[in-house]
C-alpha cells in the first residue's frame, strides 16, 4: 500500500509540473498549438452566446454592390470619394474613418477635391504594416505591454498630400491559424516609432481625447478596454455581417440617408463590394467584411465591451492548468470507486460551463490549456494504474491458484466469501476416511528419494480425484496416508453415502494403482481404509503464521483406529456400524464386493467395542509379501558402500552390496 501511495503521489507531482510547464509556455505566448485548440472552442462559446446587439455610436458606410454599379467604376474615383466625406461631413459625425488605402495617386483634380473634403471633416485614413512573418500577433514575454508590440518591416501609407489633412492609423488585423480574427493591435512599432491602429485614432479623434495606456489596457475618455499582451485589444463579435448598423454609400451619394444615421455617430467607409477580397471568416459568418471587423474593434473601444483576456484571466488559466490534472491524479487513484471517474468527468463540465458563463460575460477563460494540461498526465497515471492492476490481478491470481492447490476449492470459495469461516469452532454430523498405504516406511529406507516421491505424488493424486468426485476433501496428506471430510463447508444428509461410495472407489483405484507398480514395490506395498460416521469439532488449528481448518473429536480416532483394523483382518474398507446404517440407500454401492458383519470389535485406546463392517473387493488375491521376492527386482549398485537398515534400525545382511530399482521400473510407471 505504501508503493501505491508513493507512486500516485510522484504522479501527481509530475502533472503539477506539467501542468505548470504549459501554463508558463501559455503565458509567454509560446504555446500556438493551446491557440490553434482554443480557437474552436472560442467558436463554439460565441455560436452558445448567440448575436449580440451592436451599438449605436457606430455606422458602416458601405462601398457594396449597389454603389459600384451606380458610380460605374470601383475602386471608386478620387473625385466620388471626395464627394462621399464631404456629404458625411456636412452631417455632422464625430468622425470619419477611411478603411482605404490611398498609396497610388490620382488624377490631380481629384487628390485636391478628396483633400478639401477631408479637412472639412475629423478622419482617420488607413495605413498598413507590412510584416515578415503573416501573424501580426507575435507578443514577447515581457510585463511591459509597450515592449511586446508587434513591429512591422515597414508601412503602406497613403499619400503625403492626404496625410497632411487627415489622421493616420493601421488596419492591420491578426488572425488565427483558421484565418478569424481574433485580435486588433492598437499599438505597433516601425522605424522606432510607435503608430496607433486605426480604430484607437478613430476613437481618439471621435471623443477628442487622447488614450492613457496601463499595464492591462488603454483608457479614453474614461471608458477602459482591458488588452492582452502588446495592447492587443480581443475582438468580441457581435453577430453576421450587417449586425453593426451599415448603409450604402450610394445612398449617402444620392442624398437619401437621414441625418441621424449619421449625425455624432463614429462613421466607418470600407469596401463590402462582392469580391472585394477584405473579407474573413467569424463565428457566426463565413464571409465578414474586414471594414466590420474594424468597426467592431472601434466599438469595443467606445462602449468597453470587448472579451477580458488580460493577465489576471491567464493567471486564472495557469492556477487551473496546475491544479486540474493534479486533482484528476488524485481522484483517478480512488481505487475501485466510480466516485473518483465521476468526479473526474463532474468538474471537467464544471469548468467547461465555467467558461462558457464567464464568456457571455465578456471574459476569455481559456478551455483548452485546463484540459490539455489534465488529459495526458490522467491518461499515461490511468495506462500505468491500469497496467499495474492488472500485473497485480495476474499475480494475485498465480497467488490464489498456488494457495488453491493447498486447500480444497470448496474450502477457498468459501473462505473467499466468508474469512471468519469456522473462527469459531462447529460441532456437527461428519463422516470421514483415512486411508494409508501399508509397508510403505520400510520400503523408503531401500527406495531412492525420487521415486519415494513419485509414487507418493501419484498416491495422493489419486486420493484427491477419488474425494473430489466423491464429493468430499482431503483435510490433510499425512506423509503415505490422508483424511478425508464429508460434510466440510456444510453438512448434508448425502454425506455418509458419499464416504461410503468413496471407500469402495478408493480401494478399486487403489487395486488398479497397485497393478501398475513395478512388481518389487507392489509386493512390498498395500492400503487399508477405515471410515466412521459422527460428530465431530470442525474448526482452525494452528498458530497465529499459519492455521488449517480440520476435525477434531472421538469419531476422528476411531476413523483412524479403523484402519489397523482392516489390516488386521486382512481386507480393504473396516467401517463403523453408524455409517453403514446413515448411509441409507447408498448402502447399496457396497454389493460390488464382499460384505462381512456387523463384528463387535475392540478399538484401540478405546474402551467397550464397536460393531464394524468389513469390505473387499471380489477379484482381490493375495500378494506374496516375502523378502526374496522384493530382492528379485533390484540389481546390484556398485557405488553402494553402505548396509542397508531396517525400520527398526538394526543391520540387515546385505552382502556387501546396495539394491536399487531397475532401470526398467520407470518413474512415470508410479
Amino acid at each position: 500500500m505504501d508503493r501505491r501511495y508513493a507512486f500516485t503521489l510522484i504522479a501527481a507531482a509530475l502533472a503539477g509540473l506539467w501542468g505548470a510547464g504549459l501554463a508558463l509556455s501559455y503565458r509567454e505566448g509560446r504555446a500556438a498549438f493551446l491557440d490553434r485548440v482554443e480557437a474552436p472552442l472560442a467558436d463554439l462559446r460565441f455560436l452558445i452566446q448567440g448575436p449580440r446587439p451592436a451599438p449605436d455610436a457606430i455606422t458602416i458606410v458601405a462601398i457594396d454592390d449597389q454603389t459600384v454599379h451606380e458610380t460605374g467604376s470601383y475602386p471608386l474615383s478620387r473625385a466620388t470619394m471626395a464627394r462621399l466625406v464631404s456629404a458625411l461631413g456636412h452631417m455632422k459625425p464625430k468622425a470619419i474613418a477611411l478603411d482605404i488605402l490611398f498609396i497610388d495617386p490620382g488624377p490631380a483634380e481629384g487628390d485636391l477635391a478628396l483633400i478639401e473634403a477631408l479637412r472639412g471633416a475629423p478622419s482617420v485614413l488607413a495605413a498598413a504594416g507590412l510584416f515578415r512573418r503573416a501573424t501580426q500577433h507575435a507578443l514577447a514575454p515581457t510585463d511591459d505591454n509597450s515592449e511586446g508590440l508587434p513591429v512591422a518591416q515597414s508601412l503602406l501609407l497613403p499619400l503625403e498630400s492626404l496625410t497632411r489633412a487627415g489622421t493616420l492609423g493601421v488596419v492591420n488585423i491578426a488572425t488565427d491559424a483558421s484565418g478569424v480574427p481574433r485580435h486588433v493591435p492598437l499599438l505597433l512599432r516601425s522605424d522606432g516609432r510607435i503608430i496607433p491602429s486605426f480604430p484607437l485614432r478613430a476613437v481618439s479623434i471621435a471623443m477628442n481625447r487622447d488614450p492613457v495606456l496601463h499595464s492591462d489596457g488603454i483608457d479614453i475618455g474614461g471608458i477602459s478596454t482591458s488588452t492582452e499582451r502588446g495592447y492587443a485589444l480581443t475582438l468580441r463579435f457581435y453577430g453576421p455581417g450587417g449586425t453593426v448598423r451599415t448603409i450604402s454609400a450610394g445612398q449617402i451619394l444620392n442624398g437619401n440617408v437621414e441625418e441621424d444615421a449619421v449625425r455624432d455617430k463614429v462613421i466607418v467607409v470600407g469596401a463590402t463590394v462582392a469580391g472585394g477580397g477584405d473579407t474573413f471568416p467569424s463565428p457566426f459568418d463565413p464571409v465578414l467584411p474586414g471594414v466590420e471587423v474594424l468597426a467592431t474593434a472601434i466599438a469595443h473601444l467606445m462602449e468597453g465591451d470587448g472579451l477580458v483576456r488580460d493577465r489576471h484571466v491567464r493567471l486564472i488559466d495557469a492556477t487551473v492548468a496546475v491544479i486540474l490534472p493534479v486533482l484528476f491524479v488524485l481522484l483517478l487513484s480512488w481505487h475501485r470507486s466510480i466516485w473518483g471517474l465521476a468526479l473526474i468527468a463532474g468538474i471537467t463540465t464544471l469548468w467547461i460551463g465555467v467558461t462558457v458563463v464567464a464568456f457571455t460575460q465578456g471574459i476569455w477563460l481559456s478551455a483548452a490549456l485546463p484540459l490539455w494540461a489534465a488529459t495526458p498526465p490522467v491518461a499515461l497515471f490511468g495506462a500505468a494504474r491500469l497496467w499495474l492492476d492488472r500485473s497485480r490481478a495476474e499475480r494475485l491470481s498465480a497467488q490464489s491458484r498456488t494457495l488453491q492447490s493447498f486447500q480444497p476449492p470448496s474450502l477457498t470459495e468459501r473462505l473467499t466469501k466468508d474469512p471468519i469461516f469456522l473462527i469459531k469452532p462447529v460441532r456437527q454430523q461428519a463422516a470421514l476416511i483415512f486411508i494409508d498405504l501399508s509397508g510403505f516406511t520400510g520400503l523408503t529406507e531401500v527406495l531412492p528419494l525420487d521415486d519415494t516421491r513419485e509414487i507418493l505424488r501419484s498416491f495422493h493424486t489419486l486420493v484427491d480425484q477419488e474425494t473430489v468426485r466423491n464429493h468430499g476433501i482431503v483435510a490433510s496428506f499425512m506423509g503415505d496416508g490422508a483424511m478425508i471430510l464429508f460434510g466440510l463447508p456444510d453438512p448434508s444428509p448425502q454425506d455418509a453415502g458419499h464416504a461410503l461410495a468413496a471407500c469402495v472407489a478408493l480401494s478399486m483405484r487403489m487395486e488398479s494403482w497397485l497393478a501398475t507398480v513395478p512388481q518389487p514395490i507392489a509386493s512390498r506395498i498395500g492400503f487399508k481404509i477405515g471410515a466412521h460416521y459422527g460428530r465431530i469439532i470442525a474448526s482452525r488449528l494452528g498458530g497465529d503464521s499459519h492455521q488449517h481448518i480440520t476435525a477434531t473429536g472421538d469419531t476422528v480416532n476411531v476413523a483412524s483406529r479403523l484402519m489397523e483394523v482392516a489390516a488386521a483382518h486382512h481386507v480393504s474398507v473396516a467401517l463403523s456400524d453408524a455409517l453403514y446404517h446413515a448411509a441409507g440407500p447408498a448402502r447399496s454401492v457396497l454389493e460390488s464386493g464382499i460384505l462381512d458383519g456387523p463384528l463387535a470389535t475392540p478399538i484401540r485406546g478405546r474402551a467397550g467395542s464397536l460393531q464394524v463392517w468389513f469390505w473387499r473387493r471380489r477379484s482381490t488375491e493375495a500378494r506374496g509379501e516375502s523378502l526374496d521376492d522384493f530382492h528379485q527386482g533390484f540389481s546390484p549398485c556398485r557405488n553402494a558402500v553402505r548396509p542397508l537398515q531396517s525400520s527398526s534400525g538394526a543391520g540387515m545382511p546385505v552382502p556387501n552390496q546396495f539394491f536399487c530399482i531397475r532401470a526398467c521400473a520407470s518413474s512415470t510407471d508410479f
